[in-house]
């Protein structure tokens, strides 16, 4: 098959964007052949695909997303393919992974009437409905349970095309028998002393990933527990000023480093203590379950889509909605105790061993196949 991929933005340390390089990579280890349209693109080319650049500007991104279907809806005219896949919400895609949350349930509950009386909630819930409303037959690849249920309430989605998938963590991600002396290796590098606590936030989008959360609770233990060493270390591409600020004023800076954007995360979770994920918002979290299956303890909140799988686990805590910081305070204590992260570790392996969260690529592209055979039977009917 000719295939299309549609991606605004592609950066390599986002997680939706990992799964749309593995989605594009597993299609073409099935013989497709696959063309990805963007507007940016950070990082190394996917070997084998043919990328077109979309040279759009605008001041606005929303006006922006509508110059880029203009032209693409131009070039696949010209040029067309069997079926287009979008990993952002737009007309006329055959199959949307919907790896964002809804952002119509987001503008009814978050947002002001006059924030829905402008020109960006038209566009965007416009665009939503494109994909999640009642007239479109666009085929939906899902990561979450509970951002499924915000889409059928909000558009009455038929679950006929929606298609929830397992998750796809990677196999070489799970802790192997050399597990200890890759982590002695890692703290060694990042020169972690004897009884430091290594606190881990991944996750580039500092604002919604929960980072002024992380960063209060950690001048928290420092004020309960002055003789403590511990330290957050802060991963992920995204502006910091304003929280290098936040933790000068919580008098922290000492303890936070800000690496950027990492491409030794497995390192780093074998490395750290706890991972912290306190988002306010993340339709699945792949993070969580790379730790979970590295042997991290995890800290997360139960908006995000995979906590359930750390609940299941016993691999941490899940922090209840509404969200409080004394919760956050009061687990991130709780993990200092080392029989407990232990039993987390424990747990959380033997949950990695017997379930699946593996095969979201394959299972995905697989469902990809069906949908456009299904299209080119009604369309030659």
């Amino acid at each position: 098959m000719q295939l299309a991929f549609l991606l605004y933005k592609y950066f390599p340390y986002g997680g939706m964007q990992r799964d749309f390089r593995r989605f594009v990579e597993e299609s073409q280890a099935r013989g497709h052949h696959c063309r990805i349209y963007y507007i940016s693109w950070q990082g190394d080319a996917i070997s084998g695909a043919e990328l077109r650049h979309v040279p759009v500007k605008a001041r606005t991104h929303h006006r922006r997303n509508e110059k880029f279907l203009e032209w693409v809806e131009s070039d696949l005219a010209r040029d067309p393919v069997d079926g287009v896949v979008g990993f952002n919400k737009m007309p006329g895609l055959d199959v949307y992974y919907a790896a964002d949350s809804c952002y119509l349930d987001k503008a009814l509950n978050e947002r002001g009437s006059l924030y829905r009386r402008g020109g960006r909630f038209r566009h965007f819930s416009a665009f939503e409905e494109a994909v999640f409303g009642p007239a479109s037959k666009t085929e939906i690849l899902l990561i979450s349970e509970t951002e499924k249920a915000k889409f059928v309430e909000h558009y009455a989605t038929d679950e006929a095309r929606m298609h929830m998938l397992p998750p796809g963590i990677s196999p070489d991600r799970r802790a192997g028998p050399d597990a200890q002396q890759r982590r002695r290796e890692a703290r060694a590098k990042l020169g972690v002393e004897t009884g430091e606590h290594v606190l881990l936030f991944v996750g580039s989008g500092f604002i919604k990933k929960g980072l002024d959360r992380a960063l209060r609770a950690l001048a928290y233990v420092r004020e309960e527990q002055p003789h403590q060493k511990i330290r957050l270390l802060v991963v992920g591409q995204d502006k910091v000023r304003r929280f290098k600020w936040l933790a000068r004023k919580l008098k922290v800076d000492e303890q936070v480093e800000f690496l950027g954007g990492r491409d030794d995360i497995p390192e780093l979770l074998l490395g750290a203590d706890t991972l912290i994920h306190p988002a306010l918002d993340e339709a699945a979290g792949i993070v969580l379950l790379e730790a979970l299956v590295a042997g991290l303890p995890v800290i997360c909140t139960d908006v995000c889509g995979y906590a359930h799988h750390i609940a299941s686990a016993k691999a941490g805590m899940v922090l209840r909605s509404p969200f409080r910081q004394e919760d956050l305070d009061a687990a991130v204590l709780r993990c200092l105790d080392g029989v407990y992260r232990s039993q987390c570790r424990e747990t959380g392996l033997v949950y990695a061993e017997l379930t699946d969260l593996y095969s979201m690529h394959s299972t995905g592209v697989r469902l990809i196949e069906e949908a456009i055979v299904r299209k080119r039977g009604e369309a030659d009917a």
